[in-house]
Parts: structure tokens; C-alpha cells; sequence
């Protein structure tokens, strides 16, 4: 996706809980993307000073449809799925957490 058509989909998940909650919606947007609610509001206005690229790679992985191929399950699998495995500490709790701990670290995604 385009920085405009992230930026566009942000404002949309902004204006749906608006929506849905009468207010507050920017700040559950916020809140869902790790980031605080003035930066929503700079970069919805064109003022965000910050690396306005990882906050809408981040809104592509909360609310895109975008997906990857994951060498280490094999499969195709969502970008928010990519970045919670991504973004996993090493834990030898199973075997499957261990591969794929390893299989991030070489990842072209990392």
C-alpha cells in the first residue's frame, strides 16, 4: 500500500470508532498501534515529525490486508502475523516458537 492509502486508511479506523464510540476513536487507534494520540493526530494533519514510515508500517500490520510469505511456516500469512512473530523474544517453550525465532532472525522481513 501507498503512504496515502495508509494515511487514508488510518483516518477510516479513526472515523469507524469515532463511529462506533461517539469519541475517543483516535485514542483507541492509538492505543492499538502503540503510539500516542498526538502523534495520530500530527500524522493525520500532516504534521507528525517523527519517522512517518514506521508509524504506517505499523498501520499496515494492525489494519492492512497485505500479506507475506513466511519461509518458516511455509505458508502465507498476514502482516500483523509476521510482526507478532517477528517481534517475539527467543522462549525455548516449543519447538515451533524456537524455528520460527530463528527463521525471523534471517528473514528479509527482520
Amino acid at each position: 500500500m501507498t503512504h496515502p492509502d495508509l494515511l487514508s486508511l488510518l483516518r477510516q479506523k479513526v472515523t469507524e470508532y469515532n463511529r462506533e464510540m461517539g469519541q475517543g476513536g483516535q485514542s483507541r487507534v492509538a492505543e492499538e498501534l502503540g503510539y500516542s494520540s498526538a502523534a495520530i493526530s500530527q500524522a493525520l494533519s500532516g504534521k507528525y515529525r517523527g519517522n512517518l514510515n514506521n508509524l504506517l508500517t505499523r498501520v499496515e500490520e494492525v489494519y492492512g490486508n497485505s500479506t507475506v510469505d513466511c519461509p518458516g511456516l511455509g505458508e502465507t500469512i498476514t502482516l500483523g502475523k509476521c510482526s507478532q512473530w517477528r517481534k517475539k523474544p527467543f522462549a525455548a517453550t516449543n519447538p515451533l516458537r524456537v524455528h520460527m525465532y530463528r527463521a525471523c532472525r534471517n528473514c528479509n522481513r527482520r
